[in-house]
């Protein structure tokens, strides 16, 4: 499973990028406007930090036309950049225009398999149904990845299942146990990950008896 960060914080991904987790980025309005900067400075940086995996950048408008005008400017920035486009009726339509170009995409706010089977018969790239979301209205997020995958099986559509808004590490696990392609993390679940009591337990006792060896080369 292919893991992306869920951020505009270049830093997070550098950090992200240091551990050989990085696979892709995918931003939005909200982890844009986070960061206090100009958008295309944000941008630029992320687009220079990592000019070989995608990077997914979101439209603003929700009708079709200026969906296509925002998407034909923002694939220009870079030739790893995927647009992000919501699950409407116009967005589906404006997916299908910008696969027959040749940009990719990355389908967002998907919280159906109605609406997921929509955006890979139109030949999405990514399609992101959001866990987080879902759980946060006592819907159990991660059956509609079970769900998704099994669509995806049964007629071979090739759009990646991009699992996102991911909370904490256990929706990050049961992605990979489904099988989704991608999971689009938050870095300080990425840091979560790592993070067991007995291996912090084990690693203090190891500590502890190291400073009883005697003549200790390091």
């Amino acid at each position: 499973m292919k893991f992306f960060i869920d951020t505009a914080d270049i830093e997070e991904i550098k950090a992200a990028k240091d551990m050989g987790l990085l696979d892709g980025v995918t931003t939005n309005p909200t982890l844009i406007a986070k960061t206090g900067k100009p958008f295309l400075d944000v941008v630029e940086e992320i687009l220079k930090e990592i000019p070989d995996k995608p990077v997914s950048l979101e439209v603003a408008s929700t009708d079709f036309e200026g969906m296509m005008k925002e998407a034909e400017y923002l694939s220009k920035l870079g030739d790893n950049v995927v647009i992000k486009i919501p699950l409407t009726v116009d967005g589906i339509r404006a997916v299908k225009h910008l696969v027959d170009e040749g940009i990719k995409t990355n389908v967002t706010l998907c919280f159906s398999p109605n609406q997921a089977i929509l955006a890979m018969k139109a030949g999405a790239t990514y399609l992101s149904p959001f866990v987080g979301r879902l759980d946060d209205i006592a819907h159990e997020g991660m059956e509609l990845i079970r769900q998704i995958k099994t669509i995806k099986d049964n007629y071979n559509f090739k759009t990646e299942i991009l699992v996102a808004s991911i909370r904490h590490p256990m929706h990050v696990v049961e992605a990979a146990l489904i099988g989704a392609d991608v999971a689009t993390i938050p870095y300080k679940v990425i840091a979560q990950l790592a993070k067991h009591p007995l291996t912090d337990i084990g690693l203090e006792r190891f500590l502890k008896d190291w400073e009883k060896v005697p003549e200790k080369p390091f």
